[in-house]
């Protein structure tokens, strides 16, 4: 068994580009990943120069820029204004004290609602109205500021940003924050034992699965299926086109053909036996109910 921790931030595009590779790890290895959520705090408020300087079309083309390149769906329409990511992150925490694994539905739907619609992670009436639709999150919201959630919230914190000397640190995969180096997101530890892998910051898939071939040979993989539904079924809340498109890619270095991915989800839909919900400048696909 190995335990990953992720250390990550609902903010964050180079994160939220890398949720394709991160579902790939959950098929492939199942069970003998234990999966943990740290969240970063990358910033509490907007700078003052971040806020001056702001373009809300430049920040939003810079977006489809990543969207275009991993695939992710982004937004529309540009954001009002720059924001803080620190309460959206206590969201979360306050989701993993209040009902432990529903922090990272929580972080999915805030990423979502971040990079495709209005939702701004400094605002607890926004979050609230972002994660209105789980029933896993009620009440997060109210709980931003709670003692509790406050506690661990800064634990985490300050978890992310105890990098000093790390192989993540070595391949400049770390940035300097508070005065302390922190990973940077999405960075991901496997750790077995006393042994810790490192994959610092954005890693493609090659990178992980690298990693893992030599820090764990004898883990198990489960090949790529030859159809999106098995996908769907493991994935009870849905998936993206872009990762459908890399959990059927097959390789060691695979390449995931989203035009293809869509054609198969596309006749599944008209089959009924798949959902497609648009958000922003795609889908996500889950399977029917029933």
């Amino acid at each position: 068994m190995i335990e990953a921790t992720l250390f990550t931030d609902p903010g964050c595009p180079w994160a939220y580009s890398a949720n394709p590779a991160l579902r790939v790890l959950e098929w492939r290895f199942r069970e003998q990943l234990t999966w943990r959520l740290v969240m970063i705090g990358l910033r509490e408020s907007p700078s003052e120069v971040a806020t001056r300087t702001f373009d809300p079309d430049r920040s939003l083309a810079r977006w489809h820029m990543f969207g275009e390149r991993y695939g992710m769906p982004f937004g529309t329409s540009p954001k009002s204004r720059p924001s803080g990511t620190g309460r959206g992150c206590r969201a979360v925490v306050a989701a993993g004290i209040d009902a432990p694994g529903s922090e990272w539905e929580v972080l999915r739907e805030l990423q979502f609602g971040y990079f495709t619609t209005e939702l701004l992670l400094d605002d607890s009436e926004s979050i609230g109205r972002g994660l209105s639709g789980l029933s896993a999150a009620a009440g997060v919201s109210a709980r931003l500021d709670d003692t509790d959630v406050v506690a661990e919230y800064e634990r985490q914190h300050a978890e992310t940003r105890s990098a000093q000397g790390t192989p993540a640190h070595a391949q400049d995969k770390t940035t300097t924050s508070d005065g302390l180096v922190r990973y940077t997101a999405p960075s991901v530890l496997f750790r077995r034992g006393d042994d810790v892998a490192y994959a610092g910051g954005w890693q493609p898939l090659l990178g992980y699965d690298t990693l893992l071939a030599n820090f764990a040979p004898d883990l198990e993989r489960t090949p790529a299926p030859d159809s999106p539904e098995p996908l769907l079924d493991y994935f009870p809340h849905g998936l993206t086109t872009a990762e459908v498109a890399l959990l059927l890619a097959r390789g060691s270095d695979p390449w995931p053909d989203r035009e293809e991915a869509r054609l198969q989800l596309d006749e599944l839909v008209t089959a009924g036996r798949v959902h497609r919900t648009a958000v922003g400048t795609d889908a996500v696909w889950s399977v029917v109910a029933g």
